[in-house]
């Protein structure tokens, strides 16, 4: 969790100073219970920071104070996870290695049936790491003719695999 805190007063820090030394061991306690002994010390911390903003004259009863900013932090933390597991469940299952393996053997016979002279430019660039100049010098045509053959490699793929 990152929050910006402002830059506070002798006054301001003295008094959030005093507030910490005062309630952060309760806060602690209260919170570990619910979340852990580690992560209640990151929110403790954190609802420092959240309530340096704060005048401390002004905060009545600063138990309710911090453990509301606390129970905040936890809800928004929570509501981050689910958040983040949808969007995990949302997405696509990872491939399988059998699907990997058929996919390669699949682009390998497409490959193969490639006229020649686009599957020497399509091989350089994509398994070769070539550049197109570089490629135009090795076969000793233009690059311009390299961009032809490379674009028609490409057309030929996706026809073959449907894309």
């Amino acid at each position: 969790m990152v929050t910006e805190a402002k830059q506070l007063g002798a006054e301001g820090r003295d008094g959030l100073n005093r507030l910490y030394r005062q309630y952060a061991s309760w806060l602690g306690r209260r919170l570990r219970a619910r979340v852990g002994a580690e992560a209640a010390a990151d929110v403790v911390q954190e609802t420092y920071i959240r309530a340096a903003p704060y005048a401390v004259a002004d905060i009545r009863h600063p138990k309710a104070f911090l453990l509301r900013i606390a129970m905040n932090l936890l809800r928004d933390e929570s509501r981050r996870e689910a958040r983040t597991k949808r969007q995990t469940e949302a997405a696509p299952p990872p491939q399988t290695e059998a699907a990997d393996q058929f996919d390669h053997v699949l682009l390998s016979q497409v490959i193969r049936s490639m006229p020649p002279l686009y599957r020497n430019v399509f091989v350089l660039n994509r398994f070769g790491g070539m550049t197109y100049p570089e490629i135009a010098l090795t076969l000793e045509i233009s690059v311009k003719t390299v961009e032809w053959r490379m674009a028609r490699a490409i057309e030929y793929c996706a026809s073959r695999l449907d894309l």
